[in-house]
């Protein structure tokens, strides 16, 4: 049987720092206000240069040096992200051309806050199957884009960042040991980006009104997290044939402390083994759980053969969960470290001779066959044009 283990992990915060006193003079609100129902006391803001691709691909490049991966050595890209670049090509691609993973697929998740934990539970059991053997997960929002900074129940949640882990598979028990993966597409008017998709494309009118920013029901998301944190760690745990006391960490995502304190007492873990960040970070949706994972595990409180739970709630509505045999990093020696970073540079420099490659090729031998003509079907759907065909001739006469 094949185990899928965490052999890495890296994260990327922006270096803008937001506080709750910086957010007063925009909102009517307080460091006071904020702290009290959030637990937030600071949040990173990406700077005009950073997107979800480059901070995917900081923490990426943290994540593969931390396992000692190439990224020559990866099947499988999956970018967790509400935020990416664009509609397409996904971020995921972006990434892997950014670090010239040739052998890689890659595509994007939305599930919201709950899509890091979505894409693990995708990773482990693509490696299970035997359909890859070196996955490269990564959760990373730039909310800032997103969000209405003259609505004060949402701005002051939310921040940027990017976290990322390498998943390996091996015959050593451990790993992703067991996952759960939720949802209820009635309540997806709770958290909502309205505007943007083909339902409600851009327009000036859409614009004045704000309806490309985040629109949250709080009250509502609020009752919803609080009820499904402990019935998801519960159910997963259950999965692994663990209870509660034998968990070591237990790391949610960071939405609200006050939500994380209840589910706490509600599972019977102390906070002690409750790793929490929000405030430092606020809320970074996807990106939330693998930051986390990152810090946790860089400051000690996650040591090989540890037991952690994590789950994350959110939009959707979805929520996921997964109980994970903390694995023993394997360490990249130097040399490897060196060629690594020769490797990312050419990176660059393949992707802008494959696009000069592709220029040439069209000038020299043409765009090829050219595509059927198409016109527009009445219901709105595009149809191939067809020359008209004589009739085949009736032969019962012969």
């Amino acid at each position: 049987m094949r185990y899928a283990h965490i052999t890495g992990w890296g994260k990327y915060l922006p270096q803008r720092i937001m506080t709750n006193d910086d957010l007063a003079r925009i909102v009517d609100t307080s460091d006071a206000w904020i702290r009290e129902r959030t637990g937030i006391r600071m949040r990173h803001i990406a700077a005009d240069h950073e997107t979800t691709a480059s901070m995917s691909t900081a923490a990426a490049m943290a994540a593969l040096d931390r396992a000692g991966v190439s990224p020559n050595e990866l099947d499988l890209i999956i970018v967790a992200t509400a935020t990416p670049d664009h509609i397409f090509p996904a971020t995921a691609c972006l990434v892997q051309d950014a670090l010239g993973a040739d052998r890689a697929g890659a595509f994007d998740l939305s599930a919201a806050c709950s899509g890091f934990v979505y894409a693990l539970s995708v990773a482990a059991d693509r490696i299970r199957a035997g359909s890859a053997n070196t996955v490269l997960v990564i959760g990373a929002e730039t909310l800032s884009r997103i969000i209405n900074w003259n609505d004060r129940s949402t701005c002051v949640l939310f921040g940027d960042g990017a976290g990322a882990v390498v998943l390996q598979g091996s015959d050593q028990p451990g790993g992703v040991l067991s996952t759960l993966l939720r949802s209820d597409g009635g309540g997806g008017d709770l958290l909502i980006v309205p505007a943007g998709g083909c339902k409600m494309p851009l327009t000036p009118e859409v614009l004045s009104k704000r309806l490309n920013t985040l629109h949250m029901n709080g009250r509502e998301v609020y009752r919803f997290a609080s009820r499904v944190l402990d019935r998801a760690a519960r159910e997963v745990m259950h999965k692994a044939g663990w209870t509660s006391d034998q968990v070591d960490l237990f790391v949610p995502h960071q939405a609200n402390l006050r939500i994380i304190e209840s589910a706490a007492r509600a599972l019977n873990i102390p906070m002690e083994k409750v790793f929490c960040n929000i405030e430092h970070y606020g809320n970074t949706s996807a990106a939330s759980v693998p930051i986390a994972l990152a810090e946790a595990a860089e400051s000690g409180r996650l040591r090989p053969r540890d037991r952690v739970v994590i789950v994350g709630f959110g939009a959707g509505l979805t929520w996921a969960a997964a109980a994970i045999e903390w694995s023993e990093p394997h360490a990249m020696r130097r040399s490897r470290w060196v060629l690594s970073r020769v490797s990312y540079g050419l990176a660059g420099v393949r992707s802008r001779a494959r696009r000069l490659l592709r220029r040439v090729e069209d000038r020299l031998f043409g765009a090829g066959e050219q595509a059927p003509a198409t016109h527009p079907h009445k219901n709105g759907v595009t149809e191939e044009r067809k020359e008209p065909v004589a009739p085949a001739p009736d032969r019962r006469s012969n």
